[in-house]
């Protein structure tokens, strides 16, 4: 244990998020410094330790910088935490790589949220992965109590093995509750700094030193994860056992409570010992998890034969049906009697796809609820008065090829504006724009333009654009600043002025940014002056080496404009369906009319610049609608 002093708090019981608990977990255990980019599901993880004292805590402007300020303050001898999504530990994967060379003075820790069946991502990678590819230790929590307990337990870790650790989420584990144990916070004795270059300066004959103490390392680890009760043996009936962890855990026991069950809170690396005493003890063996067959493929290697992604899912989430199913097929008959009535009369199905009960008239039965496989699809739109929305309205009705980047302007590539070409990950719009206007004929290489947000951009649209001056392939680049880091529920970047605290802070100028980066013309235009706003992105066309900012704050964002509201005047309508063409969700078809739907509309105006009859009018109003 970190010995220090201990602050003393009443301890009590809380019904926490995951992503709460790991906070909470990391202010117990006495981190000092905390730094990481906003990324659903990971993102309430530093905004729930923006309310602790005593912490530093930032938003970096991308993730491998978050990693980088967490082995600075590692180094320096305080305990440290990184936070990101899935996608965002490709962007740290570089000093994680290295740093597991260097090993720790306080304790490290990084937390990476995965998102099986994809929610918000534009892929569901499985990062435990990089703790065998860094040989470093990955613990995956199965609930909000243990994301607590994982978190605390990942920094003595990190301090007795000499090691950064990662702390595996994931979707269904950050983004719910369950309760937890509140305890006191631990203040750690910061760690004195040696100098110490053969440990900390990663130069080729310093890091071949290291590597024999990396490889031994993993060895102890193992020893480590046999003895350790993070790994747990749930005893039940041997007929069949299961490998599980994480929220794999959870579906298991809700479809056989009375199996055995090795339950891995440390994800890797595997207790080989453990498994082979339990796999020898249990008729048929199971390995359970999401998303890829990584325990499955290291328990075969050992020699043991075990059952997994034969019979399960290796796309998406899992669930209590899905589990069923796949025993079932192994086992025929005999796996229904470990099953729920209502399972046995409805046949195994997929999460989301378990028929409702009716009721007499067709409804539901009174006392339950439709799954998501009843409900209607609501596919995802910009809000109304969204000031992306006639951006995308003028890029399609210019016709332009657009790349596209990470954010809520994603979906401008949805019908019926449907304006962007690409979308890979975070910055790659303006490369891609360079490349493609390389790749494709002279008069389709001048229609080219590149969007990015103002987070993304100051995350990793800098050097790209830098990339295009340098190397003299320029295309149109549009930041499309909103004054926030909108997507994942308004977090401060360097460019909004304020921190994660919410204080003020100072505010980086992107006008001044795209000069210094080359830019031989840069302008300024608000997104709702349409006609202006198809007349700079004209201009910039003839101007390749051009950034245009389009400046208009986030529509939820808290705003002092006067109250006003959309009229329409059906008299001076001709139908002609123009205002209709940016799919503001507020503006509904009436026929071949529109209707203003006056608690949606936030009175923006685009479709009153759009009309060329004057049928749409904003006025001032007594109250906001």
């Amino acid at each position: 244990m970190a010995h220090g002093h201990v602050k003393e708090a009443r301890a009590t019981r809380a019904l926490l998020y995951g992503n709460e608990a790991i906070a909470r977990g990391a202010w117990e255990a006495g981190v000092k410094v905390a730094a990481g980019y906003p990324g659903t599901p990971s993102t309430e993880i530093i905004e729930s330790l923006a309310g602790y004292d005593g912490i530093h805590v930032e938003w970096s402007t991308n993730e491998k910088v978050a990693l980088e300020v967490a082995i600075g303050a590692s180094i320096g001898g305080v305990r440290a935490l990184a936070t990101m999504k899935h996608v965002g530990l490709n962007v740290a994967a570089d000093p994680l790589m290295t740093v597991s060379y260097m090993g720790v003075n306080a304790g490290l820790v990084i937390v990476t949220a995965d998102d099986p069946g994809m929610h918000s991502s534009q892929n569901e990678q499985d990062n435990r992965w990089y703790g065998r590819f860094a040989s470093v230790p990955v613990l995956e929590p199965s609930d909000s109590a243990e994301a607590l307990y994982f978190t605390k337990q990942a920094f003595e870790i990190s301090e007795k093995f000499d090691v950064p650790v990662i702390v595996r989420s994931v979707t269904r584990i950050s983004h719910a509750r369950s309760l937890v144990e509140l305890g006191d916070r631990v203040e750690p004795e910061p760690r004195p700094y040696r100098k110490d270059p053969r440990k900390y300066v990663m130069l080729p004959a310093h890091a071949r030193g290291r590597k024999p103490q990396v490889v031994a390392r993993v060895r102890e680890l193992q020893q480590f994860a046999s003895e350790s009760p993070i790994n747990r043996l749930e005893w039940g009936s041997t007929e069949r056992g299961f490998i599980t962890g994480g929220i794999s855990y959870q579906y298991v026991k809700e479809a056989f409570p009375d199996a055995s069950v090795l339950k891995l809170g440390i994800s890797y690396p595997l207790p080989e010992r453990l498994i082979k005493d339990f796999a020898s003890k249990v008729r048929v063996l199971y390995v359970v998890e999401e998303l890829d067959p990584f325990w499955e493929d290291l328990v075969k290697a050992m020699g043991i034969s075990c059952h997994g992604k034969d019979v399960f899912p290796q796309v998406g989430e899992l669930s209590r049906d899905y589990i069923i199913a796949g025993v079932e097929k192994i086992e025929g008959a005999m796996a229904v009697r470990f099953r729920s009535p209502e399972a046995a009369s409805q046949g195994a199905r997929p999460a989301g796809q378990r028929r409702q009960e009716r009721g007499p008239e067709g409804g539901p039965e009174q006392g339950t609820l439709p799954g998501p496989g009843d409900l209607p699809p609501r596919p995802p739109v910009l809000c109304p008065g969204c000031p992306h929305r006639p951006v995308f309205y003028v890029l399609k009705k210019l016709g332009l090829t657009v790349t596209g980047d990470i954010g809520c302007y994603t979906l401008g590539a949805l019908p019926p504006l449907s304006a962007k070409d690409t979308t890979t990950c975070m910055g790659a719009s303006i490369g891609h724009a360079s490349g493609m206007s390389l790749g494709l004929p002279p008069e389709q290489a001048s229609r080219v333009v590149a969007v990015i947000g103002d987070s993304t951009f100051l995350h990793s649209g800098l050097t790209p654009l830098i990339n295009m001056a340098y190397n003299r392939v320029w295309r149109p680049v549009i930041i499309l600043d909103n004054g926030t880091t909108a997507m994942t529920g308004h977090q401060g970047h360097p460019g909004t002025g304020y921190d994660a605290r919410k204080k003020p802070a100072p505010r980086i100028s992107l006008e001044e940014i795209a000069s210094a980066c080359g830019a031989k013309s840069v302008s300024v235009v608000d997104p709702y002056d349409v006609k202006s706003l198809e007349r700079t992105i004209r201009e910039a066309l003839k101007e390749p080496a051009s950034v245009v900012i389009t400046s208009r704050p986030c529509i939820l964002l808290p705003r002092q404009e006067p109250k006003k509201r959309l009229i329409f005047k059906a008299e001076l309508c001709r139908e002609c369906g123009l205002c209709m063409q940016p799919a503001c969700p507020a503006l509904e078809p009436d026929g071949k009319r529109p209707r203003v739907n006056e608690v949606l509309c936030t009175a923006c105006g685009v479709c009153a610049e759009i009309c060329p009859r004057n049928a749409l009018v904003v006025t001032e109003a007594e109250e906001v609608r």
